[in-house]
């Protein structure tokens, strides 16, 4: 029976990481519609090389940071593991691996190639680890701190803050210290549109993205005696909400259609597991019109140029999600209680600090030492002939 209960346990997970790594399929070509075709083919290279070497800096670096684990062992003794360890990893690895694909939508079509890489690699292996074994793991004590305070430690079920308030409030940091692409604002401060290139590529991104969060919200329950049908429906309700919200606020535009059903599911993930689905319903509509409003506001008042709106989307609607978990997570809303809000203030203003500070030190000393943004003529000529030395559509090169 154990060992019955061990294969399924593994398998679920496995099925789980599966769905969650094929998300990173929907980052690229959500990113790839959004951005100009002369920088369609970067879009899809970054996102693979970045989870490649997110690998790296977590099976070295960063697994050990957030749960004190290692693989330094001879090849029998990591054979005789549990399968489920190993398989852990791999799902735990695509949830950080996702912290450079959100910041690759945001530095899109002006961010020099390698230095990203090693950003990556600091990122994955230092700064998203240390927040994860905080919160996931109990590190530093905090997490005891805020039960006995509050009376409920900081939850975050499946990574409102962790994950994607984390990714995006870095990528804010890193979009900040690039500035805005080349002609993007008059010197007037007016505001030039540079549309997606593929609406259609752009619905599959997050028609891919949003199949795949349900292993991101199920499957974070890690073991099928533990699985919630509770989550999946939050999520459904939540994904609904957006979408209908942004259709609504953003006017029929497809980019706020296609990006309100991610908006609502990233701001569910923290509570999904405790709330009633009207609460859920409610944080996805709250989303879907935080996204919009943000949106529209970074980029045509504030002149940030964050080129898909991952800050909106994963930095304040996940900031949302972590307070919207201690609202209607609470019994007398509907939910299941054992959530504080004062614990999830706190416990999401924490995740936006070691980000914020994140963002700044590792994109502030490599613009400082190497330089992170791309020569003019090269940003001009675009990423995809400027860096890999081929277009997305050769012989065509009279088109962005």
């Amino acid at each position: 029976m154990e060992v019955s209960a061990s294969a399924g346990d593994t398998l679920f997970i496995l099925i789980g990481t599966i769905m969650v790594l094929a998300m990173h399929a929907g980052f690229a070509f959500l990113e790839v519609g959004t951005v100009r075709r002369k920088n369609q083919v970067n879009a899809l290279v970054k996102i693979m090389v970045d989870f490649s070497v997110s690998t790296i800096a977590y099976f070295f670096i960063g697994y050990s940071i957030a749960y004190g684990v290692n693989f330094f062992h001879s090849g029998d003794v990591l054979a005789a593991k549990n399968g489920y360890e190993l398989v852990k990893f791999f799902f735990l690895l695509t949830f950080a691996a996702a912290i450079p694909a959100i910041i690759s939508g945001g530095i899109a079509e002006r961010a020099r190639f390698n230095p990203q890489l090693a950003a990556t690699f600091l990122l994955v292996g230092f700064i998203y680890p240390f927040f994860e074994g905080i919160t996931w793991n109990h590190h530093y004590g905090i997490q005891d701190w805020l039960h006995t305070t509050f009376g409920a430690e900081f939850h975050d079920f499946a990574g409102s803050v962790v994950v994607h308030a984390m990714g995006g409030w870095i990528a804010l940091a890193a979009v900040i210290l690039l500035g805005a692409r080349h002609g993007r604002y008059s010197k007037e401060g007016r505001l030039h549109a540079f549309p997606p290139s593929n609406i259609p590529f752009l619905a599959l991104g997050a028609w891919i993205l949003t199949v795949g969060w349900f292993g991101f919200n199920v499957m974070s329950a890690q073991t099928l005696h533990a699985i919630s049908g509770l989550v999946a429906l939050n999520s459904l309700m939540a994904l609904v909400g957006g979408t209908l919200a942004a259709l609504v606020a953003g006017k029929n535009d497809p980019g706020f259609v296609h990006n309100g059903p991610l908006a609502g599911l990233v701001a569910v993930c923290a509570g999904s597991d405790v709330m009633h689905p009207l609460g859920a319903l409610v944080t996805g509509i709250v989303a879907g019109l935080l996204f919009v409003w943000a949106f529209t506001l970074t980029q045509n008042r504030w002149k940030i140029d964050d080129v898909l709106g991952v800050w909106p989307l994963h930095g304040l609607c996940g900031t949302w999600g972590g307070l919207a978990a201690g609202i209607f997570g609470m019994k007398a809303l509907g939910g299941m209680g054992g959530v504080s809000l004062g614990a999830q203030i706190l416990g999401t203003l924490l995740g936006i600090s070691i980000a914020l500070a994140g963002g700044f030190i590792v994109y502030g000393a490599l613009k400082l030492f190497i330089g992170i943004r791309m020569e003019v003529e090269n940003e001009y000529d675009g990423a995809d002939l400027s860096i890999h030395k081929i277009t997305a559509t050769p012989g065509n090169s009279s088109e962005e």
